[in-house]
């Protein structure tokens, strides 16, 4: 009888899902830890994100506070190189410089210009007027090129859409050389390297720099960096004019004539 009972109690709870007082209850426990596990999940997502995008960049390595590399640049507009970026005006803040000859010289001067950082980015953002990334080019004193862009009249690429392309060779002696992907901004300096920062058609195949670029890039790898010769400052000694040494005169003591004595009177004799 009890068991009969009890059993037609537990069949009423499930019917009713529990009583009025269970159904009118909400499982906040259960919606927290959902909530948790959704924020937490949220955050690991943007986390993964952030640092896929934000890579850790090593300063170590070269190049080095004490090297000096020398890259050759060109920038090549809807199939014309630009004139060489003139020499830059901030030599004292900066180790990556244009020399004024399509040079440019990477020689950092703190960490933040060494290693993973000696970038053609960390170049372009120090050199005022000069604008880079995957979608835009500006030469200084320029117009802005961007990506759909048509190139102007007068260009052998007139009237065709030009995208930004950035491609090196990793020496002026490389037959081959490869396009920059994703931001043209993290391309790392080589020493001998050859870039050409462009804005052309999609599929042209990208010309090396003018030849006087690579001319000048050899020369300075021949050459080195050239360390400025200190001349030690002397006191001047005061010269003195010789005095004219005068040959003495041999003094000569006149001849005199000896006194000829008086003639002598003769003793007169007296006679005795």
């Amino acid at each position: 009888m009890a068991n009969n009972s009890t059993g037609k109690w537990v069949q009423r709870a499930a019917t009713t899902g529990g009583g009025r007082t269970y159904r009118g209850q909400m499982p906040v426990n259960w919606y927290a830890t959902l909530t948790l596990i959704i924020v937490v999940g949220l955050f690991l997502v943007g986390l993964s994100r952030y640092q896929l995008s934000h890579t850790a960049v090593s300063s170590s390595g070269p190049p080095t506070t004490q090297q000096t590399w020398y890259a050759g640049l060109g920038i090549n507009v809807c199939g014309t190189f630009e004139p060489n970026l003139p020499a830059s005006t901030n030599k004292a803040l900066t180790g990556l410089v244009a020399n004024g000859n399509g040079v440019v010289t990477v020689a950092p001067k703190s960490s933040s210009e060494s290693g993973g950082n000696a970038t053609l980015g960390k170049f372009v953002t120090n050199y005022r007027g000069l604008e880079l990334s995957n979608s835009t080019l500006r030469y200084p004193g320029k117009p802005t090129y961007s990506n759909g862009n048509i190139c102007p009249k007068g260009t052998p690429d007139a009237g065709k859409q030009g995208i930004v392309i950035v491609y090196s060779w990793p020496s002026f002696t490389s037959k081959h050389g490869s396009e920059t992907p994703g931001d043209p901004q993290k391309l790392l300096f080589q020493n001998g390297q050859l870039i050409t920062m462009a804005f052309v058609p999609a599929n042209t195949t990208i010309p090396k720099p003018p030849a006087s670029v690579i001319t000048n890039l050899i020369t300075a790898n021949q050459a080195g960096p050239t360390t400025p010769t200190v001349t030690p400052t002397t006191t001047p000694t005061a010269t003195t004019t010789p005095t004219a040494t005068t040959t003495p005169t041999a003094t000569t003591s006149p001849k005199t004539t000896p006194a000829t004595p008086p003639p002598t009177s003769p003793t007169s004799t007296s006679k005795p």
